[in-house]
Formats: structure tokens, C-alpha cells, sequence
């Protein structure tokens, strides 16, 4: 049986039709995630690029040991070598991303095992781009020195414990792997360059990867079912629904999201004044566990101590912080009645 040539050309029209459909919306997926990583990385890079000049302009006149040597007593009661105090000091001071870039710098010249990357990866998941996070969190009707305090505290604490435990348990003793341009010694001008170029690169490409799995996370249903599943343990804290739902997509999300909700119920006074202190802190210790946890395992953060450990400690503090906070109201409450 012969098929007519309009029939043949009426068939490939459909299946050309179809290409170009499906064409058509793998470009709409895909130009915003692109977009929105250009943005991010040039906004990131703007940062970054700041920071490595003056760590490498440290590095030259030796003076990466004098900064560092601030937070040594404290990077050494974690387990830590000093230097990667300059890591952390920037973490804190920028992002995250700045403080792989320094990483990127220094880590090369150490002999890191997997569980001293992962301390300092939950060392900056804790205490982070306080300057901007802090100044949400005051927005949102927390103290800021409490809140500062709280973060830099629990950080210690926590990187303390996981120290420790690492060590008893032996876990994660095996040497790290480096995967960043660096090489240890002195190295000229151009090369560094190079090697820094080649970094910067590899973080718009954790950038866009971190991005996608998002995009993949949120289509498929997954930060749905984290909050969900986090819900009830939040609401364990003695918070009311309303603020479970503002805390839990805090700590899914990010503290930027999760204190532009709090700040929005304040502003409707549908949230009491402990009730956002209390939100706050759990946010500000525990924050953006899908995307800062995927930035810092690409960095070599093992999940169980950058995610789950940090998840668990955070409870944790937050239930001892609300009950003693609790009982000094009613203690205060019952002083001034007598």
C-alpha cells in the first residue's frame, strides 16, 4: 500500500510542529534558571572578587596568620587549624560563597580530614552573612545582640560536640578531597589568577546546580513534604500554627523568606512578642537546609553533620532557650506580684 506524498509531508509536518513545541518549553524552563544564576553569580561575584584580592594581598605580606590568629584559640577548640579562621571571619562578614572562594585559597595548603571540612562547613551553615541576616532579624522584632550571641554561641557549641564526636566515633578521619585550583606555594601572579578564574567558575556551577535541584525539589513535591513533615516537630516548641507555617518555610527556604513572613505577621499583630523571638531563633540556628546544605556538600560537608546533626541541634537548643526563657517570665511575673 502506497502512501500518498501529502500524507507523508502532512506526518512530518506534525512531528516538526512537535519538536519545536517541545523545544519551545525547554527553553521557558530553562532561560529563568539561567537568568536567575547570572544574576546570582554576578551579584556573588561582586563580593567575591573583593575578598580574594585582600586574602591574597594578606597571603603575600604574611599576614593571613596575624588575621586568622583573632579566631584561632576558637578554630583550634573545634578541631580546626587557624587559618581556616579567615574562612569562617568571612563567611560571617559576606556569604557563603565568599568563603569558598577563600577556601578555595587556603585549603589546598592543609592536610584537611572529612570531618574538619565538615566542622567548618556547619561553622558558617550556623553563623553566616550576619550583617545582612541580622538586620532581617531585627526587622522581624529580635534583639540583635541576643540573635548575634545566639548564632556565633551555636556555632562553637555545635562544631564542639560534633568535634568531639567524630573523634570518639571515628567518622569521617579519612583525608579530604580538594577539588579546588590552588596548589600550595608561591605562586605568581598570573597562575593565581588562573586558578582563581577557574574557582569562580566552579561556583557558578554549584550555583546553577543548586538552583536546579530546587527547581526539581519544589516541581516534584519535596519542600512540600519537608514542611509538612517538620510542622509538627515545630509546633512541639510551643508555637501556634500560624507560626509554624512562617518557621518551617524559614527553615526550609532561607531566613530571608522566613523573616519577610514574620515581618509581614508582626506588621499585622496576628504574632506575639515571644512568639517572634522564638520563631527567630529557631530560623536564625537552623535556615535554608535545602540550598546552604547543597552549597556547603559541595564544599565536602558531610550531610549527617551539616544537615541532620545541625537539624537535631537546633531543636534541641531552641526547646532548652524557650522553656528557661518561659520560666524567667513566669519567675519575673510572680516576683512582681508579691
Amino acid at each position: 500500500m502506497m502512501v500518498s506524498y501529502p500524507a507523508l509531508h502532512l506526518c512530518a509536518g506534525g512531528k516538526l510542529l512537535k519538536m519545536r513545541v517541545l523545544g519551545t518549553r525547554i527553553v521557558a524552563w530553562w532561560q529563568p534558571l539561567i537568568k536567575e544564576t547570572a544574576f546570582a553569580s554576578w551579584t556573588l561575584i561582586k563580593i567575591m572578587v573583593p575578598v580574594l584580592i585582600i586574602t591574597r594581598i594578606l597571603e603575600q605580606f604574611g599576614l593571613v596568620g596575624a588575621v586568622s590568629s583573632f579566631l584561632e584559640p576558637v578554630m583550634n577548640l573545634i578541631g580546626l587549624p587557624g587559618e581556616l579562621g579567615l574562612v569562617w571571619a568571612t563567611a560571617i562578614l559576606t556569604t557563603l560563597y565568599g568563603a569558598m572562594a577563600v577556601f578555595a585559597t587556603l585549603a589546598p595548603g592543609l592536610e584537611l580530614s572529612v570531618a574538619q571540612v565538615t566542622v567548618l562547613c556547619s561553622a558558617m551553615l550556623v553563623a553566616h552573612s550576619l550583617p545582612i541576616e541580622v538586620s532581617i532579624s531585627k526587622k522581624a522584632g529580635a534583639p540583635v545582640v541576643p540573635i548575634i550571641v545566639l548564632r556565633l554561641g551555636g556555632a562553637v557549641v555545635y562544631c564542639l560536640l560534633l568535634h568531639h564526636f567524630c573523634i570518639g566515633a571515628e567518622l569521617w578521619q579519612q583525608d579530604a578531597e580538594i577539588f579546588w585550583i590552588g596548589p600550595p606555594g608561591n605562586q605568581g601572579h598570573l597562575a593565581w589568577g588562573v586558578g582563581q578564574l577557574m574557582n569562580l567558575g566552579l561556583i557558578v556551577l554549584v550555583i546553577l546546580g543548586v538552583l536546579l535541584i530546587m527547581r526539581v525539589l519544589r516541581a516534584v513535591g519535596i519542600l512540600g513534604l519537608m514542611e509538612r513533615l517538620l510542622a509538627p516537630v515545630v509546633s512541639f516548641l510551643g508555637m501556634t500554627r500560624r507560626a509554624v507555617s512562617v518557621v518551617v518555610v524559614g527553615m526550609v527556604m532561607g531566613l530571608g523568606i522566613g523573616g519577610a513572613l514574620i515581618i509581614k505577621e508582626t506588621g499585622s499583630g496576628k504574632l506575639g512578642k515571644s512568639e517572634i523571638v522564638n520563631s527567630m531563633v529557631l530560623i536564625s540556628l537552623c535556615h535554608s537546609l535545602v540550598e546552604d546544605t547543597l552549597v556547603m556538600a559541595a564544599l565536602g560537608g558531610q550531610l549527617g553533620g551539616i544537615l541532620w546533626g545541625r537539624m537535631v541541634f537546633s531543636l534541641i537548643a531552641t526547646f532548652i532557650i524557650v522553656q528557661v526563657a518561659a520560666r524567667l517570665a513566669t519567675a519575673k511575673i510572680v516576683s512582681r506580684s508579691v
